[in-house]
């Protein structure tokens, strides 16, 4: 199915009123005729595995936000309120699927079976990156903002050409659309149609500052401006993350070029465990979204529908016990890598400036090695 961008202003992407919802916050399910059709294989056993995706990832991201108050990690960038966003992408698309993210996108790390303690050396400031990222299909976290999507972009292209219908995903959050990598990316996406998928979770906030002060028009609109068709989606109602990204990806799949998908999501914590968002961010507000909650809202869904609720919830315990008892066995494990290490992987081939830099650090490691006896 394609995405129409109508002439009217007001109908330039789905969902511009409002944000496209399947499950009420109530857990009452609704239709929506743009979403409905690509939610055909949906079941109570899809349902219970989107539930337990989502607890574990909020599990994983409770447990490194601890280590970190622990002295463990030394930064952790927290994604509690996120959980449909993400697991709904990520369960959305095909494995072999490249998925470009920030540095907020843990759902799609676990998901994709990246090692925990490979997940958290990166940050606990013991490696460059984390993964392979050919192994997972997963770039490693991009820490300067918006560059993914050029990146993103770029492999979508490639993997055109080379005939291949395999796509790219590229996860930012809203604050990444004011920086001009984002939007270079979009006209490249958008001129050479290339089959890369743009999930924007906007969760109200780059860091202290909210939306309303980047953009004063729903931030999907600015992607119709590129020739880039959007949806607008409920970020906190997996099963509409869910349709919207399958939908946009068989878009892209199909040789129609890009979309753009902006999931109305909230960002509960901190930005990063350096932060303090009460600064910038009434209690109100806060309480506001946590009636929104994606977990307690297919939870209700669930009940509503008369699935075993307390039996989902235990079995989601167990594997939230299970998860973090390997994240902590990960982290006592972990070994601080060799200095020299640090020249390891910067290029595919070593260079004669590279190979001189390492030559010169060990000569310097050596010397003060010496001084020391």
């Amino acid at each position: 199915m394609s995405i129409a961008i109508p002439a009217p202003r007001s109908e330039l992407v789905e969902g511009i009123d409002a944000p496209l919802s399947l499950i009420s916050p109530d857990g009452s399910r609704r239709h929506e005729p743009v979403l409905d059709p690509h939610l055909g294989d949906v079941d109570e056993t899809v349902l219970t595995d989107l539930y337990v995706d989502m607890a574990v990832v909020r599990r994983l991201d409770e447990e490194a936000f601890a280590l970190t108050r622990q002295g463990e990690l030394v930064l952790w960038p927290p994604s509690r309120g996120q959980e449909a966003a993400q697991v709904g992408a990520a369960r959305a698309i095909r494995d072999d699927d490249f998925v470009f993210g920030s540095y907020r996108e843990h759902a799609f790390a676990l998901l994709r079976g990246v090692d925990l303690g490979e997940m958290l050396s990166v940050w606990r400031g013991a490696a460059l990156s984390g993964w392979d990222p050919l192994v997972h299909r997963l770039a490693p976290s991009q820490i300067i903002i918006g560059a993914q999507t050029l990146h993103a972009t770029g492999y979508a292209m490639a993997a055109r050409r080379a005939g291949g219908d395999d796509i790219a995903l590229a996860c930012f959050g809203d604050g990444a659309t004011s920086e001009g990598d984002v939007n270079e990316a979009m006209v490249f996406a958008s001129s050479f149609r290339a089959p890369v998928v743009f999930l924007c979770q906007n969760n109200q906030y780059a860091i202290s500052e909210p939306v309303r002060v980047q953009s004063a028009t729903p931030l999907a609109l600015r992607a119709t401006g590129f020739g880039i068709p959007a949806l607008r989606v409920d970020g906190n109602d997996v099963l509409a993350v869910r349709a919207a990204v399958r939908l946009a990806a068989e878009h892209a799949r199909s040789g129609k070029g890009p979309s753009f998908v902006e999931a109305v999501t909230y960002r509960m914590g901190p930005h990063t465990t350096t932060d303090d968002p009460a600064r910038y961010r009434d209690d109100a507000e806060v309480a506001a979204w946590r009636a929104k909650d994606p977990l307690d809202r297919l939870e209700r869904h669930l009940a509503r529908i008369g699935a075993p609720v307390d039996r989902i919830r235990e079995e989601a315990g167990i594997r939230c016990d299970a998860l973090a008892a390997r994240l902590r066995d990960a982290v006592v494990r972990a070994e601080a890598p060799a200095p020299e290490t640090l020249f390891d992987h910067v290029l595919t081939a070593p260079t004669r400036r590279l190979e001189r830099q390492r030559a010169e650090h060990l000569a310097f490691a050596a010397s003060v090695e010496g001084g020391a006896r």
